[in-house]
């Protein structure tokens, strides 16, 4: 009998673990890839002038021949936000996404001009795959957003099962959790199982999608003005009840926000929201109702300064002014870093007399979408993995579920909290600690896939946090003698007795450039010079290290 020969598979992230984001979780054996998601990672304030924070995809572009498939979960930013990106740095040959998800996605493709570069097939709970030695299915979860799925991925291995992002919610806005399936997969036999984490440090259960329509329904009977809410495009079945909700109170619904307006756009077009036509109205025409009969629907719950709520917060938009009276809700939670910008928001919305609502259970966003304590321990018990890996979560998240995995008897060395690049080896239906591949983010600021490098970002902080400090020098480089005093340029840099320090600051410079050019140098090491001249004296007048940038002039 001809023996099998054992094909060993790796496992690991190259981005969501030890953070919330830019989730991206890879199957490799010797000679082919599969990818599950490919997100996004929004930025805060400590990365100025930065859209977007992505997986470095390094280890894929040096094995960019094995890759097979990316298979998306659902249609969150933080899981498709990245492929337009991924898409230019590598071939992808084929895109599984659930329906909702492939609209978002080719959607987003189409902005970057990319439609074409990929084929994208729509699956359902029922879809099977089989991605080279990969057979690929699916379960039906509940989530803040509508078709999110579980993947099964049965190897020559084992089988590896990924919950995707999920909450066990009896009572949800759409189809039940399949927890039939989920049982009969436990009852098979799973070797690893991936669990989303996002939520592992609140014990019971989250709210049902039903609790939050009923928190909903009160603001609307409360208001007695315009109601104003902001949230992520991408919480559709959010969106579904507020705009249930504007029906129900006779409020006519204007939306603002492009990623908005496609957003409710698709899921109409797919019958997850559903708002007669006669109740959408453009924004110019708000002014023709009384404002107990408008709900603006828009996007900028984190205070993004270009968003649509910045853009009325601060008198910017064409058609849309905050006026006494107006609530405003907050329906998203602050993500890590934003909260400066959302006060500022808030801040601005309040002194044009608007009330705020910032602390609902309506802010509770994206953890209402992932599941407590309570569903983490339901959902191990009923798939009983050999192996456990908690995923999608910082590293108190990850340490907390991979702890209740070991209280339910997993054996704690079965349990794996790692790192993005870190690797898990599947062979024969055992898992042990694998290589480390290459991992990272990048920085995309505008739509330049390329990125930048971390030490642009550095630049950039030194620029916010300490200023700029140009220094001009004219030198004839045939006659090594300078042809004026150098000049210093001062941006951002706050120097007691302006004037006089730069003067001083002048004199060192030109007494150590003319030394210098004794000796013949080339323009690097004047440059040098000049900095760390310029650099020390600041320093010790402000104990600020502003970023000095020489520039040197020459006469042939």
């Amino acid at each position: 009998m001809e023996k099998k020969i054992s094909k060993p598979v790796s496992i690991y992230a190259l981005g969501g673990l030890g953070e919330v984001g830019k989730n991206m979780y890879c199957f490799e054996n010797e000679s082919q890839i599969v990818i599950i998601d490919c997100g996004v990672k929004f930025p805060g304030v400590e990365f100025p002038g930065i859209d977007y924070i992505v997986p470095d995809f390094t280890h894929l572009k040096n094995n960019k021949n094995k890759i097979r498939a990316l298979i998306i979960t659902h249609g969150h930013e933080d899981h498709i936000g990245g492929i337009p990106f991924l898409i230019q740095n590598v071939n992808i040959p084929v895109i599984y996404a659930p329906k909702l998800a492939s609209a978002l996605i080719k959607n987003r493709l189409e902005e970057y001009r990319m439609l074409e570069q990929v084929k994208i097939v729509e699956y359902n709970s029922d879809s099977t795959f089989t991605i080279g030695d990969f057979d690929i299915s699916f379960f039906r979860v509940t989530h803040s957003i509508p078709d999110s799925f579980g993947v099964v991925i049965n190897t020559s291995e084992g089988r590896i099962v990924s919950t995707g992002d999920f909450k066990v919610d009896l009572t949800p806005i759409g189809p039940d959790i399949e927890l039939q399936k989920i049982a009969e997969l436990g009852r098979e036999g799973v070797d690893l199982l991936l669990s989303d984490s996002t939520n592992a440090e609140n014990e019971g259960y989250t709210p049902s999608e039903k609790n939050v329509n009923d928190s909903i329904n009160e603001i609307f009977n409360e208001a007695r003005g315009r109601i104003i809410v902001s949230t992520f495009s991408s919480n559709i079945s959010r969106i579904h009840q507020i705009c249930e909700n504007a029906v129900k109170h006779n409020r006519k619904i204007t939306i603002v926000g492009k990623s908005m307006e496609k957003a409710v756009e698709i899921s109409r077009n797919f019958g997850y929201i559903h708002i007669p036509d006669n109740s959408i109205i453009a924004t110019e025409d708000i002014k023709t109702l009384k404002a107990s009969e408008i709900l603006i629907l828009c996007t900028g719950s984190q205070g993004e300064p270009n968003a649509a709520l910045s853009r009325i917060a601060s008198g910017e938009h064409k058609d849309i002014h905050i006026i006494p009276g107006d609530t405003v809700v907050f329906s998203s939670s602050a993500i890590p870093g934003n909260g400066i910008m959302i006060a500022h928001i808030v801040n601005l919305l309040a002194r044009s007399g608007a009330d705020c609502i910032t602390n609902s259970i309506l802010a509770d966003i994206h953890s209402s979408g992932h599941p407590s304590r309570q569903e983490l321990r339901l959902v191990l018990k009923l798939f009983n993995p050999r192996y456990f890996m908690p995923m999608h979560g910082e590293y108190r998240m990850l340490r907390l579920h991979a702890e209740l995995a070991e209280d339910l008897g997993i054996p704690k060395d079965h349990c794996f909290v790692l790192d993005n690049g870190d690797t898990l080896t599947l062979a024969k239906h055992k898992v042990s600690i694998g290589y480390q591949v290459e991992h990272g983010v990048t920085y995309i600021d505008g739509k330049d896939i390329k990125g930048l490098a971390t030490s642009v970002i550095e630049d950039r902080k030194i620029l916010i946090e300490d200023g700029m400090m140009i220094v001009t020098l004219s030198i004839d480089s045939h006659n090594n003698t300078m042809l004026t005093d150098p000049i210093i340029y001062n941006r951002g840099v706050i120097i007691r007795n302006n004037e006089k320090t730069i003067t001083e600051c002048t004199e060192l410079i030109k007494s150590a450039v003319r030394q210098k050019l004794a000796s013949r140098p080339n323009f690097a090491e004047l440059k040098t010079m000049v900095k760390n001249i310029v650099s020390d004296y600041i320093y010790s007048k402000t104990k600020r290290s502003p970023m000095i940038i020489p520039v040197i002039m020459s006469k042939n």
